[in-house]
C-alpha cells in the first residue's frame, strides 16, 4: 500500500471517529495493511474503549515496536496491563514511559497531531498505584513524593490526595488516557492529496524593459533600487550563538517545519519551546526537533597547557553555578521563594542544620522512613549514617527514631528545624580530609561564598561543579572557585 493510499484511509478513519462511529472507524484502520506506530496506536485506543484489552495489548505492542520512544504508547499499554490486573507488566511500562520522558515535566503531543500533553507527575502517580497494588506502600510513597517535585498546579490536587490515601494504605484511581484523543494525520498532507494543476494555462509575457530583444520564458528585470549595503549574516554564524546538542535519536519530520536529524548530528538549539519542541540549526537549515531526542553538549574550552603555574587568576571568578530552584542559601537560613510557597500550602518544610543547611518538603504525619531517605538522597549519604536530633546537641532524649510524634508536635506553622550529624562526625573525626591552601585571597559579597586570605587552609565539603567546590575555613561555610586554591598532598605514613 502506498504512502497516499495509507494516508487517505488514515484521514478517512478519523473522520468516522469525529462522527462518533467508532466501528468503522476501526473497520478501516484495520484494513490498512503497513500501519505506522500513530495508526497502531490509534487501533489499540479504539480496542481499549470496546473492553477489547488483548487486541489493544498487540496493537500497542506494535506501535512500541516501531517507535520504542512513543512514551505515550507505554503509558497506554501500562493501563492495558492495569486492568487486567498484571501489576508488575504495568509498573514495567509506567517505568519505561518516565524514562521516555527524560527528566522534563511533560511532552505535548500536539505538533505530532495527537491533542493531548503527557505529564511526569501523572506517570509518576500511576507507578505509585501499581506498587500499592503489589503491596509496596513504601514505594509507592516514595514515586509520589518524587511526583511532587514534577507537579503542575493543576495536577497538584490528584498528586495530594493519592498521598493521603498511601499513608491509609488506600487504593485510589489510576490516571487514564482520554481514549478517543487519536493521533490525526498531517493536514497539510492531506490538503494535497487532491489532484492540482500546477503549470495552468500557458500566456504570452511580454518585456518591459525598453530595446530587450530577451527571447526566453521571461523579460529581463529592472534592478532593485536602495539594495542591501552589507552582505547577509551566514546562518551558520547565527547558529553558534545558540546551544549545541547531540542527537540521540533519529527524526523522521513529518510537517515543513520540523528537521530531519540521526543519531550523532552535532545541532544548535536557538529556541526551547514549553512544548518540548526545540528550534534548531543543522547544516544552515533551521527547523523543529523533540527536545527529548537532544542531549546537551559541554565544549570545554579550558587549556591544561598552563597547568602547574601560579598565575593569579583574574579577579572575575567563573560562571557562577546555578542555584537550586526554591532555595537561596544564606548564613544561618534558607528561605523559600514565594513561587514555591505557593506550591507547598499543605506540606510541611523541614530545615536541617548541617555543615551546611537545606530543606526538604513532605506531608504532616509522614513517617521516618520517608523524612531519612529525602535527607540522605540530599546528602548523597546511606540513611544508617545519619542522626537526626531536635536540638544542636544529639542527646538521648532529643535524637528521633522510627517513633515521630515527638517531632509532630514540634511544627509550627507547616515549619520545623532538625540538626543532622553523620557518624564520622558523632565519631569525632573525619577520615581522609581533602584540604586546599589558598593561592590568592578571595573576597565576595555574595552570602553563601566562602571569603578567605592567601595562605589559609580549606576543608573540603563538596565538589559543586569543574570551576566551583564548597568548603570549610576559620569556622565559616561556602562555595569558592577552584582556581583561586591548590590542593595539599596527604602525608604518607
Amino acid at each position: 500500500m502506498s504512502f497516499l493510499d495509507t494516508l487517505r484511509q488514515w484521514d478517512e478513519a478519523i473522520t468516522y471517529v469525529d462522527r462518533q462511529d467508532l466501528p468503522e472507524a476501526l473497520r478501516i484502520f484495520l484494513s490498512i495493511q503497513e500501519p505506522n506506530s500513530k495508526i497502531s496506536f490509534d487501533i489499540g485506543c479504539l480496542h481499549l474503549l470496546n473492553q477489547d484489552l488483548e487486541a489493544a495489548e498487540k496493537a500497542f505492542d506494535c506501535s512500541i515496536r516501531k517507535d520504542e520512544h512513543l512514551a505515550v504508547a507505554f503509558f497506554q499499554r501500562g493501563i492495558t496491563f492495569y486492568k487486567t490486573k498484571r501489576y508488575e507488566e504495568s509498573l514495567a511500562d509506567f517505568q519505561k514511559a518516565f524514562k521516555t520522558l527524560r527528566g522534563n515535566q511533560l511532552i505535548d503531543y500536539k505538533a505530532l497531531g495527537l491533542r493531548y500533553k503527557l505529564f511526569a507527575c501523572e506517570v509518576l502517580h500511576n507507578m505509585a498505584l501499581s506498587e500499592a497494588q503489589l503491596g509496596n506502600w513504601e514505594k509507592a510513597q516514595e514515586n509520589l513524593v518524587k511526583a511532587l517535585d514534577y507537579k503542575t498546579e493543576a495536577k497538584l490536587n490528584i498528586i495530594d490526595r493519592a498521598l493521603q490515601c498511601t499513608l491509609k494504605q488506600k487504593l485510589f484511581k489510576p490516571v487514564e488516557f482520554p481514549s478517543k484523543e487519536l493521533f490525526r494525520p498531517n493536514k497539510h498532507y492531506v490538503a494535497e492529496l487532491e489532484k492540482k494543476d500546477y503549470l495552468g494555462k500557458a500566456k504570452v509575457v511580454a518585456s518591459v524593459v525598453p530595446q530587450d530583444a530577451f527571447s526566453g520564458f521571461a523579460p529581463l528585470q529592472p534592478q532593485v533600487k536602495d539594495g542591501p549595503t552589507s552582505p547577509k549574516e551566514p546562518e551558520v554564524l547565527r547558529a553558534l550563538e545558540g546551544e549545541p546538542h547531540t542527537v540521540l535519536f533519529e527524526f523522521v519530520p513529518e510537517t515543513s517545519d520540523e528537521l530531519a536529524v540521526v543519531p550523532g548530528n552535532i545541532v544548535f538549539v536557538l529556541q526551547k519551546a514549553a512544548d518540548n519542541w526545540a528550534s534548531v540549526i543543522f547544516n544552515e537549515r533551521r527547523g523543529l526537533v523533540p527536545y527529548n531526542y537532544l542531549e546537551r553538549l559541554e565544549i570545554s574550552r579550558a587549556s591544561k597547557q598552563n597547568e602547574g603555574q601560579s598565575v593569579p587568576p583574574t579577579r572575575e571568578p567563573p560562571t557562577r553555578p546555578e542555584r537550586k530552584q526554591g532555595l537561596n542559601r544564606r548564613d544561618d537560613s534558607i528561605e523559600l521563594t514565594q513561587q514555591d510557597a505557593q506550591s507547598t500550602e499543605d506540606l510541611c518544610i523541614v530545615k536541617v542544620r548541617f555543615t551546611f543547611n537545606f530543606a526538604v518538603s513532605l506531608p504532616p504525619g509522614s513517617p521516618y522512613a520517608m523524612l531519612i531517605e529525602k535527607i540522605s538522597r540530599k546528602l548523597n549519604l546511606p540513611s544508617a549514617s545519619i542522626t537526626l536530633s531536635l536540638t544542636s546537641e544529639a542527646t538521648g532524649q532529643s535524637v528521633i527514631n522510627a517513633e515521630m510524634e515527638s517531632v509532630w508536635s514540634c511544627v509550627s506553622a507547616r515549619h520545623i528545624t532538625l540538626w543532622c550529624v553523620t557518624k564520622e562526625q558523632t565519631d569525632g573525626k573525619q577520615q581522609d580530609d581533602i584540604c586546599f591552601v589558598a593561592l590568592h585571597s578571595y573576597e565576595s559579597q555574595n552570602p553563601e561564598d566562602l571569603n578567605f586570605n592567601q595562605g589559609d587552609t580549606i576543608t573540603l565539603l563538596s565538589k559543586v561543579n569543574q570551576d566551583w567546590l564548597e568548603g570549610q575555613c576559620n569556622g565559616n561555610t561556602g562555595i569558592f572557585p577552584a582556581a583561586f586554591v591548590e590542593e595539599v598532598p596527604v602525608a604518607s605514613n
